[in-house]
């Protein structure tokens, strides 16, 4: 949906507990008020003033701005148009990804620590699972890059201690397989993660640890693989794009591209 002000609002289909928002070259102002919600995300044009905590902050584009549930704040432009995104996602899943981060210590949820992020890196992470979640179109990418950008958000700034973890063979060579042997399979998650008795957080970091990539990643570089030898033997890359799972063929030739810098198209043409 659109209002009047350039704002884009979107419920996300992919993953139902996250709303979105987008405001493109929007002069909106906002009254204090808070969420129920945790609140991310990031300026992407422009800067303006942020109250949070009774404290004011100067923001501008590259920033990513954290604010808990509960925080009286409000964003305002400093002079002239701003575009932002942001992120409201349930308060409870927040609590139980941490839970499963800290090897199940029970609590609500930890907060943000800072107000704001001037790091690159966070705009980069956000900007990327931002794209991901509008694409509606891979659940187990999404799900899996939200999941790390918590981790990273946390995991060193929580005052409980910090797990160590030491990677169990057998499980994860159960998911590799589950992969391998259902490669046009879209597993979930929460699939993979049953399948190894881990927690997603735990399963997403191990198995990267062990294999060098996480469960998506791997996914997809083995379909990769398999379209390479698909399309040598002269299948059409529509059939190839959909015989593999992906989701449609801009996909699939997205992906391909990133790997092979050329398309599937320009791959076939030096062997068929």
């Amino acid at each position: 949906m659109k209002d009047d002000n350039n704002t884009f609002l979107k419920k996300s289909k992919l993953l139902p507990f996250i709303e979105m928002r987008k405001a493109i070259n929007s002069n909106t102002c906002y009254h204090a008020h808070s969420h129920d919600e945790f609140s991310f995300g990031i300026i992407d044009k422009g800067s303006a003033r942020y109250h949070n905590l009774n404290k004011i902050n100067s923001i501008h584009a590259g920033h990513t701005v954290t604010i808990n549930p509960g925080d009286i704040h409000a964003c305002n432009p400093d002079i002239g148009d701003w575009s932002f995104r942001m992120l409201f996602i349930d308060a409870s899943w927040v609590g139980a990804v941490q839970a499963e981060i800290f090897s199940g210590k029970s609590y609500d949820y930890l907060p943000f620590t800072n107000l704001y992020e001037a790091k690159e890196d966070y705009y980069r992470d956000f900007a990327t699972l931002f794209e991901l979640l509008a694409s509606e179109k891979d659940n187990l990418a999404v799900e899996s890059l939200l999941i790390q950008y918590f981790a990273k958000c946390f995991l060193n700034k929580s005052p409980l201690k910090k797990q160590t973890l030491t990677p169990s063979l057998p499980p994860l060579n159960r998911v590799k397989e589950m992969i391998l042997d259902q490669l046009a399979t879209n597993h979930s998650l929460d699939e993979l993660s049953r399948e190894s008795s881990l927690s997603r957080f735990h399963l997403i970091r191990s198995f990267k640890q062990v294999f060098g990539l996480t469960p998506h990643a791997f996914q997809l570089d083995e379909r990769i693989k398999k379209a390479k030898t698909k399309l040598k033997e002269g299948h059409s890359i529509i059939d190839t794009s959909t015989q593999l799972g992906f989701a449609d063929q801009s996909h699939f030739q997205r992906n391909f591209k990133k790997r092979l810098a050329i398309t599937p198209k320009q791959y076939q043409a030096f062997f068929v």
